[in-house]
């Protein structure tokens, strides 16, 4: 009997699942990149400060305005496919003035849709619903650092955007 097609079947799934294990602890580089940009659909961005991070009001690493101007250490993940953002940030000397939505209750998300290993376990419990800008962000503090997230739900009273993304366009057609 020959069995070096099941030798030959047995490494690939071996290496494949090797690889699904190990890519997404493996630091930041173009291999890695582009591997989580195409087959998982998320991008991230790290920045040094609030300045550093892009201001144009359709780009996917614009931090929100509730974000304080001397945030330092920044980390932002985010679905391509979609609108949900991880958002970790050191506060600086201005304190976080606690998000607040414009109009109406906000509405208890369900649950993250992304994870990265900067993320800590066990934050849901610290977890309190709150919107600002285009979108609602559940907000979670541990000391000096912010931990934020949104699946892209709006914020009560907020108005579409004015440019919605491909995506948005995309799905209003088919």
């Amino acid at each position: 009997m020959n069995r070096r097609p099941l030798v030959i079947a047995a490494a690939t799934v071996g290496v494949v699942a090797t690889a699904a294990l190990a890519l997404p602890n493996l630091p930041p580089n173009p291999l890695t990149d582009s591997i989580n940009d195409r087959v998982f659909e998320e991008k991230s961005k790290h920045f040094a400060t609030a300045a550093d991070a892009p201001t144009r009001a359709n780009a996917a690493f614009t931090l929100p305005s509730w974000v304080p101007k001397d945030a330092t250490d920044i980390r932002i993940r985010v679905r391509t496919s979609g609108e949900a953002r991880l958002i970790r940030f050191t506060l600086g000397a201005t304190p976080l003035d606690g998000p607040q939505c414009t109009a109406g209750t906000p509405k208890d998300l369900g649950g993250r849709k992304l994870n990265a290993k900067w993320w800590p376990n066990g934050i849901r419990a610290e977890e309190r619903p709150e919107c600002r800008d285009v979108h609602q962000y559940q907000v979670a503090v541990r000391g000096k650092r912010v931990y934020a997230w949104t699946d892209g739900t709006r914020s009560p009273g907020s108005e579409p955007q004015d440019n919605p993304p491909a995506t948005a366009h995309a799905r209003s057609r088919g």
